[in-house]
């Protein structure tokens, strides 16, 4: 059977379990949308490309399954540039479909050409130019296959117009061979005996988990590894949730916002096993300086990564469910009280109730504590970036892999579009946006697309009247210049209004769990605005480039001053 080239991609997406796309229609993908309603793909119409890259973002970190995005050529292509890189950053599966020119203008600057496979290559796991219709359904098996195995990531495909219309008999392939690309890898069976030897000789060993446990689906391996040998867990950002918050091994978030326990605990190990995290710079502050007296294991899919950022004394190459699952049996049970009465006193270092004792001001952490205690902590939260992100993180204490947010990219605006899609794909669950005011400005017409799609979404604005997090390094390390950081913005809740969803504005601390109430009897989509203290800062904080053992606390802050 003959088909087109639009009628091809959708067969081939069909093949792949492909049920939605998010995405923006042009000129260069007419025949795409021309063929749309003949497929049960359901499309969402977001209001920027920026947003439908977010939106399959979220959808894939909520579901598990490759994400897909679709715009049009020149801007349209240019525009999903931000939500790529947010998926490379931190390794989600994504497929980019763009439209292209026609195959003979290409190369001649016509009306909405970008060069966007060229634009793209830092931000890809891979991309291509399909000039050849017969080229078409074989590209789509392998951008599937390659955004979803190994280190996952995203991946665009460029289709030429006039290969849309083109016909072609349709036969999809049934697999992929790419010489030379690796998917995984053998189990290191004498690695891995070597890492369970040191595990057992440690007397002060510690985990770090960070995103690749949770991609992985190694939750329960990471866990039952610890409870086994008594080892305490800390994670990165993108970790929270791979251990439960409320466990007795969990020492929290890592890293310049990080708790204490988790930070000093880095800092006296002698022994780090590192699991599915990258060693970001947020993570080890100073890298000369971090886990000084520790040998270090370092488990992850990605060989570019091992040795990247900081010393390893034994690499572990390969998929964190897999080796973790064969470790397990390699290591003896053990306790270490000793351990622990060194680092149960580090969690008393910081005052983290001082803030929700406050009566008189509407202080942020607050309003984030209410939000998890009202949602008993079942939410699926989705942050976006700067100090509602570490306070979300701080203060929501998640006892699953809950958390949507931009870890490695640190992408402002994130946080409602990608909603948007981790709801759609996960439509069972209760989703709330944290976001600032800054952030929310930057994609707030995607409450369109929540409202087109009637989407239950929760929205809780941190509105600071600043870009925050910038401010905060203004005043602690730039004597308070605080210049292009003060931030006007609209009524958010008449602006919410306006848009059809009901608002609710917050200035008082008394009336914070009343809100939060009211937003979760509501049956549909609800923002609330909180007018919160303008100046208030996030706490512990490791100054960049400082080593994680130099915290500052609130009053070495008032001091330096």
């Amino acid at each position: 059977m003959k088909l087109t080239g639009a009628e091809i991609l959708w067969e081939s997406l069909v093949r792949e379990g492909v049920e939605v796309a998010f995405g923006v229609p042009g000129g260069a993908v007419i025949h795409i949308t021309d063929a749309l309603p003949r497929y049960p793909v359901r499309f969402v119409l977001t209001r920027h490309e920026q947003g439908a890259a977010h939106a399959a973002d979220g959808y894939a970190r909520a579901t598990g399954k490759v994400g897909v995005c679709l715009a049009t050529s020149g801007p349209g292509a240019t525009n999903l540039v931000t939500g790529l890189a947010t998926a490379y950053m931190d390794s989600v599966p994504l497929v980019a479909i763009t439209g292209q020119v026609p195959t003979p203008v290409i190369g001649t600057d016509a009306f909405q050409e970008t060069d966007i496979t060229g634009s793209t290559l830092p931000v890809t796991k891979h991309n291509y130019l399909v000039t050849e219709v017969g080229d078409l359904a074989p590209t789509i098996r392998e951008a599937f296959y390659l955004a979803r195995t190994g280190r996952p990531g995203p991946v665009l495909v460029d289709i030429a117009k006039d290969v849309q219309a083109a016909r072609e008999e349709f036969s999809y392939p049934e697999e992929v061979k790419l010489p030379g690309y690796r998917e995984g890898y053998p189990v290191p069976e004498e690695a891995l005996r070597k890492a369970a030897e040191l595990i057992q000789k440690a007397q002060r060993p510690l985990i770090l988990a960070g995103h690749g446990v949770i991609l992985s689906g190694a939750c329960a391996e990471l866990r039952a590894l610890a409870e086994r040998a008594d080892i305490p867990v800390a994670t990165t950002l993108l970790g929270i949730g791979a251990i439960p918050g409320s466990h007795p091994l969990s020492l929290g978030m890592a890293g310049m916002h990080g708790t204490p326990q988790a930070n000093r605990a880095i800092q006296a190990c002698d022994l780090l096993f590192a699991v599915g995290m990258r060693f970001d710079d947020r993570v080890t502050g100073d890298p000369k300086a971090f886990a000084p007296g520790a040998a270090i294991v370092h488990l992850d899919i990605d060989p570019a990564e091992i040795g990247k950022n900081v010393r390893v004394d034994l690499p572990l190459l390969g998929d964190a469910k897999e080796l973790l699952s064969a470790l397990l049996p390699l290591v003896e049970p053990a306790s270490r009280t000793g351990w622990w009465k060194e680092i149960d006193p580090w969690r008393e270092e910081f005052d983290w109730e001082e803030p929700l004792r406050d009566q008189s001001h509407l202080r942020p952490q607050k309003v984030i504590h209410a939000i998890w205690q009202a949602t008993e902590g079942r939410a699926l939260v989705v942050s976006d970036v700067g100090q509602n992100q570490m306070w979300e993180a701080q203060y929501y204490r998640h006892e699953r892999p809950t958390l949507i947010t931009s870890g490695g990219l640190g992408t402002m605006g994130y946080s409602l579009p990608a909603a948007i899609g981790a709801q759609i794909g996960r439509p069972e669950e209760l989703v709330w946006v944290v976001t600032g005011d800054g952030g929310l400005q930057m994609t707030v017409q995607e409450l369109a697309t929540v409202v087109q799609e009637n989407l239950p979404i929760k929205i809780a604005v941190i509105n600071n009247g600043y870009l925050g997090m910038v401010r905060q390094w203004q005043e602690l390390f730039f004597s308070r210049n605080y210049a292009a950081t003060p931030l006007s913005g609209p009524d958010f809740s008449r602006l919410a209004s306006a848009y059809g969803i009901p608002g609710l504005t917050v200035r008082r601390p008394q009336e914070v769990e009343g809100a939060i109430s009211r937003a979760l009897e509501h049956r549909g989509p609800i923002l609330i605005d909180f007018l919160v203290e303008k100046e208030e800062n996030v706490f512990p904080m490791v100054a960049p480039g400082k080593s994680l053992s130099d915290m500052i606390f609130p009053a070495q802050a008032r001091r330096k001053g």
